[in-house]
């Protein structure tokens, strides 16, 4: 398998270049120069089996031509050792009540992705990425620095998946006071070879920093860097596994919509090539906070320029510059009507985010973090544009994580998990920087 730029200007890549670089040679973010469809017997064949099950078919169908099947089913393995449940919402509606949501339930899907180590959906992405960068650059000798800016859960995520692996160097940036303790405190207390730094800034500031490592030819000469955020497609290929995993686990004949909480974009890009890979499907949503860059495009067929994002309690989806939007862009050749063809947009503020995590507490007893509410909510819209039908909605975050605006809704403690709460008492590792790029180039040398 080759990988090309999404600018074009950067010759194709093989799967060790485009891991260890993280961003083209161009400025642009690499793509699969093809993906051929899975044998639908294949998919056929995966109804119903567990998610190390699934993963490790579309793993092999997608790098088995570079890396042993039996090396790539280690790698998954060992880095997919937790499962992805579906669960069916409409089951857990009450005996009794209004029926004001019968209609939404119906139908209605949760898909759990944060029952890995950090209790977030990132945790696929960065634990596969982590052992495949690992399996393809174990003959280098030279230090590997991975770089990544977060503005939730990307933090913990690759600081787990590369803490303590050999060879690699743990950067990673955040945005000052704007990042959930609970959140931040799951990589900031990890030490060893994990270093945070703390911008005067946006989430924004921290992703143009890194992008500008990434750009620098002074630096890259003197420090070996890739990245570890949906930037990179080592993130990116493995979030294709849970689409056809959640297909896979529908009754046979299902023709889902999946809505997906979006920030930086990388989730639904993985879901739109699980559609070219043979994922059958009604359409994608777009659920965004009202960092809306997305639906806007969809809706005027423009991209504006960046813009600074705005915070909200759904602060992984902060991101007035998603990197991903050109990825996008790249699969359908700039023609936004044939991506509205497969994708519509849909917008949703702070307040009705907090309403849906009390009246779906209220109605199911299930408990959604914000980003999954705001997935939640946007199902009306998708259903409006692709029709009636299953609905996947994915769950990309424990609501522990974001108890400061989840308890409040429903009037109750949300339970901490063990693993967590260990971090809470934990010595702190950060070291605080200005929003500049020099500062960053500074630490790293």
């Amino acid at each position: 398998m080759k990988f090309v730029s999404t600018t074009g200007g950067s010759p194709p890549v093989d799967l060790q270049q485009a891991l260890t670089r993280g961003l083209a040679p161009d400025g642009g973010l690499y793509l699969p120069e093809r993906m051929d469809p899975m044998d639908p017997s294949i998919l056929a064949g995966l109804h119903g089996q567990p998610f190390q099950v699934v993963s490790r078919a579309v793993a092999r169908h997608l790098l088995g031509s570079v890396i042993p099947p039996a090396d790539l089913d280690g790698i998954v393995e060992a880095a997919l050792d937790f499962e992805v449940p579906l669960v069916s919402l409409g089951d857990r509606r009450p005996g009794s009540g209004d029926g004001a949501m019968d209609g939404v339930l119906d139908g209605l899907y949760l898909l759990e992705l944060f029952h890995g180590p950090t209790l977030a959906f990132k945790d696929v992405g960065a634990r596969f990425m982590a052992r495949l960068l690992a399996y393809v650059d174990r003959e280098n000798e030279e230090p590997l620095t991975i770089l990544a800016a977060t503005s939730g859960d990307t933090g913990s995520a690759v600081a787990q998946a590369f803490f303590g692996v050999p060879g690699t160097r743990t950067v990673i940036l955040i945005p000052k006071g704007k990042v959930t303790p609970l959140q931040e405190r799951q990589f900031s207390t990890l030490g060893g070879n994990v270093d945070v730094l703390e911008v005067d800034g946006t989430f924004d500031d921290c992703q143009s920093m890194v992008k500008a490592a990434f750009s620098d030819r002074d630096l890259n000469e003197a420090v070996r860097l890739s990245s570890a955020n949906s930037i990179n497609i080592g993130r990116l290929l493995p979030q294709i596994f849970y689409y056809v995993h959640a297909a896979a686990q529908l009754p046979p004949g299902s023709l889902p919509l999946f809505s997906v909480p979006s920030g930086n974009f990388g989730n639904l890009t993985a879901g739109l090539l699980a559609k070219r890979l043979g994922v059958a499907t009604r359409g994608f949503v777009a659920a965004t906070n009202v960092n809306d860059v997305v639906p806007e495009y969809l809706q005027t067929g423009v991209v504006r320029p960046p813009r600074p994002s705005t915070p909200t309690i759904s602060n992984a989806m902060d991101v007035g510059d998603p990197s991903n939007l050109a990825r996008i862009l790249a699969l359908y050749d700039g023609d936004v009507e044939r991506l509205r063809e497969d994708l519509v947009g849909s917008v949703h503020d702070d307040d009705e985010t907090r309403a849906c995590i009390a009246d779906v507490f209220r109605r199911t007893g299930h408990i959604l973090d914000p980003h999954s509410a705001v997935g939640y909510l946007s199902v009306t819209d998708g259903r409006r544009t692709f029709g009636d039908g299953a609905v996947v909605v994915l769950c990309t975050a424990h609501p522990v994580k974001f108890r400061e605006a989840v308890e409040p809704a429903i009037g109750r403690e949300v339970p901490v998990p063990e693993r967590l709460a260990a971090c809470l008492e934990a010595e702190r590792h950060v070291t605080s920087i200005p929003p500049e790029a020099s500062a960053l180039k500074d630490f790293l040398l």
